[in-house]
């Protein structure tokens, strides 16, 4: 009888660890959740895979990705990231910061990375730069330097600018302390500033009238989920008027528009890879530090310049890291 027993229990072992070696490994799952639709930014999109690539992960292999494109809808985003919750996804990165304010009430459990936020601690998303403190980490654009650099370009290239007009979306979170920050870096050039809201797609055409009707001899665009979805009808209008507009990403200048400065945002999507890892490996967003941009890009479309008779100044073009011919 003993000797039975001592025969059977490593025969027993043995058929239990054949069965755990031909159980299939659990394969992570992500969510992927954008305002936008897959056509608006596809260079940052393929930013993000190409780092989960370089760390060693096969989408469809050994991660799965769940994309959810609210295709410029803003009020579906809550839905699509219930949707993801509900997915039982593993992490979820958010491309701005309405899609991480959906995240974080559709969850305050599933880890969340922001691929890009003006201010997360402002907009209640973390504690601290340092210590995030929640189920939220990532990447943000603080930078309030940008607004003056955007300011001083448009200042170079347009004689005697006097006036200029703002665009940007009050629903976006963050887009208060942008203006105010256009405002404060437009009263130092001493420039008059007018804010106009975009809220629709709609309101695109009427902003540029009321632009045009204020004065202004130039535009800045501020980040925006709306005017970023509208971005063929807003570089068309902006030449249609004949008037010099810088905008935040090179999206808009790849699209015709006349020049970007701002944050690489190919780069924040690329970093934000890693943090999906280190979320995968074991890592808690409270305990890992939202980082700040490295990365400034200034892009420059002489095409557009010449539809709307603009020179742009040779000092000006020798610092623009692309220009477009």
């Amino acid at each position: 009888m003993f000797r039975k027993i001592v025969f059977c229990l490593p025969l027993t072992l043995f058929l239990l660890t054949v069965a755990e070696a031909q159980q299939p490994m659990k394969i992570p799952k992500m969510g992927f959740l954008l305002a936008t639709s897959p056509s608006v930014s596809p260079a940052r999109v393929e930013a993000f895979r190409r780092g989960l690539s370089e760390l060693g992960y096969q989408e469809g292999k050994n991660i799965i990705i769940e994309y959810r494109y609210a295709e410029g809808k803003l009020d579906r985003l809550p839905a699509l990231a219930s949707e993801l919750v509900g997915l039982k996804v593993d992490v979820i990165v958010t491309t701005g910061g309405l899609s991480t304010r959906a995240a974080k009430k559709a969850s305050a459990v599933v880890p969340v990375v922001m691929t890009q936020d003006i201010d997360p601690v402002a907009n209640g998303f973390i504690a601290s730069l340092a210590r995030p403190g929640g189920n939220i980490t990532g990447l943000c654009t603080l930078g309030p330097e940008i607004s003056g650099k955007q300011l001083e370009l448009l200042k170079e290239i347009v004689s005697k600018l006097a006036r200029v007009a703002v665009l940007g979306t009050s629903a976006n979170p963050g887009t208060g302390q942008a203006s105010k920050e256009t405002e404060l870096a437009a009263q130092a050039l001493k420039l008059q500033h007018q804010y106009i809201d975009v809220l629709r797609p709609n309101d695109v055409e009427p902003a540029f009238r009321a632009a045009r009707k204020g004065g202004a001899e130039a535009v800045v665009v501020l980040i925006s989920s709306v005017l970023n979805s509208q971005r063929a009808q807003v570089v068309e209008l902006a030449i249609k008027n004949r008037l010099p507009v810088i905008y935040p990403f090179p999206e808009f200048v790849e699209a015709g528009g006349l020049m970007s400065y701002g944050v690489s945002f190919t780069d924040l999507y690329h970093r934000a890879a890693t943090y999906v890892d280190k979320i995968l490996k074991g890592a808690k967003p409270a305990d890992l530090p939202v980082e700040q941009p490295k990365k400034f890009e200034f892009v420059v479309n002489l095409k557009a310049a010449k539809q709307i008779g603009l020179t742009i100044p040779p000092n000006v073009l020798a610092r623009a890291d692309r220009v477009i011919k």
